[in-house]
């Protein structure tokens, strides 16, 4: 067991006055299995890429480990090759037999390794790229959110594989997959690090708990300042009227005032201010001890929605509904039978490729969106004229430009969209940026901000969580069940899925 120790770290982007890193020190085992937390845009994987070497910073990294990233970062000639021929570049000295005892432990057949890496599923992808990082000796590993874009069942054997491993730092943000995979936390606070023994479930429950003394002892030393300043100056008001006293005085009401009286009035008001003053220190103190107390507290803050109401109870039905591309001669799915009513919100479910996407893209053809590719169907697909949508795609490529621009050709109320985006944790500097300079977790945040911020009869979001922080994950979920709008969505993280869905609407693989 050896470890890692970061001592005086400090690192700012080029051209950013903001430093991401600001005099931090922590140190980690090499044989804990971390989960990384923390907000989008607090560092997370800058700090993985810092410990790679891949920036130059202040301070001291010291370890007597190799570090190993993932994901891989592949070449469009490589993802054409089978992964056979690639291992060997992405991982100097790799060895295909130990890539292949590692897919039996995902339960993968080894043929994968010999089949294009293009024509593979996303989870055989991962899977594939997890046995090559795996396949190593004396590394400690860091992997950057390997479950984005999974289904469920690969999720699931992922975190069976994950959790029988050691020697790692995962960043996730699925609740779930982080309690079942670490024994430890790496936690990016708002303005400290700590580091700490357990998983998110056990560390989120401290959290609380501290959270709420800080709070309490803010209170505290509030109330004692806000009584030493009434204190403080009442006796001083005391000390100038007492002041005022030493010269003249009424003879009739003073008569038995003498020459030594005046310098016992000076004593007095000098002890007064002494008191003032002391109070003075007390209140100083009090500041003291009460600054920082609040620095780290999480505010999942309240977000707002404003659904429209629809004159009809069904807003979108399906009835024996099969659908197939003109370009493949099997059908994508067949027998889809479910409908979307006013104030539920139904989960679409499936593996990968099953056509979950199809069913919304279908829904959004259906408003007059359009689809990419020529298709035949058979069944009913009814969707209620006038309705209006709010679509959160999974794809944030195409975010560049300016927030306000982007607000300007959606039509969304650029005041309503950074205030939902400020309650996202999105520090103000954020919008003067380019949304293209933006991490994947910010990028999928400006979407749904102005989702929420449009108001629609029905939400449709296909993947909407990934990438975003577990906090706004809460806020979300907090939201939803509050204001109960009618939604249709896509979600792996199941600990979501299944606080939000009324109806869970799964897409057999059978179907395909």
């Amino acid at each position: 067991m050896s470890q890692i120790n970061i001592n005086g770290l400090c690192f700012c982007y080029d051209g950013s006055i903001d430093n991401i890193f600001e005099n931090v020190s922590f140190s980690i085992d090499t044989n804990w299995k971390v989960g990384l937390i923390g907000r989008n845009g607090k560092g997370k994987t800058t700090f993985l890429k810092l410990l790679m070497g891949k920036y130059s910073f202040r301070g001291s990294i010291t370890a007597s480990t190799l570090f190993e990233y993932f994901p891989y970062t592949l070449s469009d000639e490589q993802i054409s090759k089978t992964a056979s021929e690639f291992i060997d570049e992405i991982k100097p000295g790799c060895e295909e037999w130990r890539v292949i005892c590692e897919l039996q432990l995902l339960d993968e057949e080894a043929d994968i390794l010999y089949r294009p890496f293009n024509l593979l599923s996303h989870g055989q992808r991962t899977k594939v790229l997890l046995a090559v990082l795996f396949s190593g000796e004396n590394e400690f590993l860091l992997i950057d959110e390997p479950t984005n874009h999974l289904d469920s069942g690969a999720r699931e054997k992922i975190r069976e594989y994950l959790s029988s491993k050691s020697g790692f730092i995962l960043v996730s943000h699925d609740r779930d997959f982080l309690d079942a995979c670490v024994d430890h936390v790496l936690v990016f606070n708002r303005e400290s690090i700590e580091v700490q023994n357990g998983n998110f479930s056990s560390w989120w429950e401290n959290k609380q708990r501290a959270d709420s003394f800080a709070v309490s002892e803010n209170e505290k030393h509030q109330k004692e300042i806000k009584k030493l300043k009434q204190t403080a100056k009442r006796t001083s008001e005391w000390a100038d009227k007492n002041e005022n006293t030493k010269i003249g005085y009424d003879p009739i009401k003073e008569h038995d005032r003498c020459i030594s009286t005046r310098a016992y009035i000076g004593a007095k008001t000098k002890k007064m201010q002494s008191r003032v003053s002391s109070i003075n220190k007390r209140i100083g103190r009090e500041i003291k001890e009460k600054e920082g107390l609040l620095n780290d507290i999480e505010r999942v803050k309240d977000l707002k929605l404003a659904p429209l109401e629809y004159h009809k109870n069904t807003l979108v039905c399906f009835r024996d509904y099969s659908f197939r591309y003109d370009n493949t001669e099997a059908e994508l799915f067949s027998g889809i039978n479910f409908s979307v009513t006013k104030g539920s919100r139904v989960s679409l479910s499936g593996d990968n490729g099953c056509g979950k996407s199809t069913i919304v893209k279908r829904i959004l053809h259906g408003l007059g969106y359009g689809m990419n590719a020529e298709f035949s169907e058979s069944g009913v697909c009814e969707i209620s004229s006038g309705l209006k949508v709010s679509y959160v795609n999974q794809d944030t490529s195409g975010l560049s430009g300016s927030i306000y621009g982007l607000c300007e050709e959606t039509g969304t109320d650029q005041t309503l969209v950074c205030t939902i985006l400020r309650q996202l944790g999105f520090e103000r500097v954020q919008f003067e940026k380019d949304m293209s300079d933006y991490s994947e977790g910010q990028k999928k945040k400006v979407l749904i901000a102005v989702s929420l911020a449009a108001s629609a009869h029905l939400y449709i979001w296909d993947e909407p969580l990934n990438y975003i922080d577990v906090f706004s994950r809460m806020q979300i979920e907090k939201l939803i069940l509050e204001y109960k709008p009618a939604m249709l969505f896509i979600e792996h993280d199941m600990m979501f899925r299944n606080k939000i869905a009324t109806d869970i609407v799964y897409i057999p693989k059978s179907q395909i």
